[in-house]
């Protein structure tokens, strides 16, 4: 008996499934490109935006009495020193503040400017201050010049929102 060979008909050859990579790439980087640019869209509308001293708020400022203020360094697990300003802040005025932001002011040692950083005490995500209220507040700073003079910097009141 004689075997039969059966020819099977081939099937063609198969594309490289990486001849798609480049466009996947590329379609990646758009779709990624678009999101950042729509976040960004998004963030300078979204912004927070810094609360004027107004006239009535500067009167108010003496109602406002920040007490118990200290400062700390302290090394961080990446070497790095971070200086913490902790303190209260007490509301003995009538009328309920929804936000306070502070300026802090930090000199060298020849009294001139290095930073000045507003940041806020009082806001609305921690219930604000009411009449008769203190709240502690913790302002950390991790950027400061190294020319500063390691001394407390200044604390002004910058802006309050009332209630």
């Amino acid at each position: 008996m004689a075997i039969e060979r059966l020819n099977f008909p081939t099937a063609p050859p198969r594309k490289q499934p990486m001849a798609k990579l480049p466009l996947y790439v590329l379609a990646a980087v758009v779709a990624l490109g678009g999101t950042l640019y729509f976040y960004l869209q998004y963030l300078t509308k979204h912004a927070p935006r810094d609360i004027p001293l107004t006239p009535e708020a500067k009167a108010y400022v003496r109602n406002l009495q920040l007490s118990g203020v200290e400062m700390q360094a302290n090394q961080s697990y990446f070497n790095q020193v971070v200086v913490e300003i902790d303190g209260k802040i007490t509301n003995t005025g009538d009328r309920a503040v929804d936000q306070i932001d502070l300026y802090c002011i930090f000199r060298d040692a020849y009294g001139q400017l290095v930073l000045r950083q507003r940041v806020p005490i009082v806001s609305p995500k921690n219930g604000g201050l009411k009449p008769g209220e203190t709240k502690a507040f913790r302002l950390p700073f991790d950027e400061i010049p190294e020319s500063w003079n390691h001394a407390m910097p200044s604390l002004v009141i910058a802006g309050i929102k009332f209630s």
